[in-house]
């Protein structure tokens, strides 16, 4: 008969989350909360003080397996040492932050003067990359936006922060778009708002076909944009004509 001092302990719980890798975890979260992670879904929330470091060495040794796959002599070839290094964080850090940072943070102010004319933002520089390929996406866009009363003021500079922010994931450009609109309207509640933007598609131009001079132009109208057709003439003769 076992005594309670022959009793085997239970495996540390503590040990064994500190083996699994922190995409699991955070995989884990999404999952109970049943939120979906797709390429261009914002996860910020999931994921824990310190862990983004954490993942990012677990995509640099990923990464390395991919260099090894292709037969790069990543140990002696000097152009890609630390490579895999340097990608997880071009990543992570930078053109695929927008997955994994809060958006940014932004000061709204009350339209006290109850201005009601059209404003238009842009061009704002656009990158990001296709969810397809991961080959860039560069490009312009433009905002414009019809306020009200009730609508929230916000900087120039945050229009292009949002879109930074938006894109700064894998994307295809007909939701890109959408996404950047609804936080748009969600943000600042205009009477109208309306967006064009037109990028280059290296999946188009460095892959595939390898049309250098193709680009792909698409819009989302909202609100009095799109009940009034004269307002959206309006809006899109005051964009800037191609050359």
């Amino acid at each position: 008969m076992l005594r309670k001092t022959d009793v085997e302990p239970l495996p540390d719980r503590k040990d064994d989350d500190e083996g699994t890798p922190v995409s699991v975890k955070i995989r884990e979260r999404l999952n109970a909360a049943r939120k979906r992670f797709n390429a261009n879904d914002n996860i910020a929330e999931f994921i824990q003080p310190g862990e983004l470091e954490s993942l990012l060495d677990e995509v640099e040794v990923k990464m390395k397996a991919v260099l090894e796959s292709l037969v790069i002599d990543v140990e002696n070839d000097h152009n890609t040492d630390n490579t895999a290094r340097r990608v997880a964080k071009m990543y992570l850090n930078e053109v695929f932050r927008g997955r994994y940072v809060p958006p940014p943070p932004l000061t709204e102010f009350p339209n006290a003067e109850h201005l009601n004319e059209l404003m238009i933002v842009g061009p704002i520089t656009v990158r990001s990359a296709c969810s397809h390929h991961f080959c860039p996406i560069i490009g312009k866009l433009w905002i414009g936006v019809m306020p009200n009363e009730h609508t929230n003021v916000i900087g120039l500079s945050k229009y292009a922060r949002l879109a930074e922010w938006v894109m700064g994931r894998p994307q295809i450009q007909e939701e890109a778009i959408v996404q950047l609109a609804d936080l748009i309207q969600e943000k600042t509640r205009p009477d109208g708002l309306a967006l064009v933007m037109e990028a280059e598609h290296f999946c188009m131009a460095w892959r595939g076909v390898k049309e250098m001079d193709s680009k792909m132009i698409n819009s989302v109208m909202r609100g009095v944009f799109l009940k009034d057709p004269s307002l959206r003439r309006e809006f899109l003769s005051l964009l800037p004509r191609k050359s």
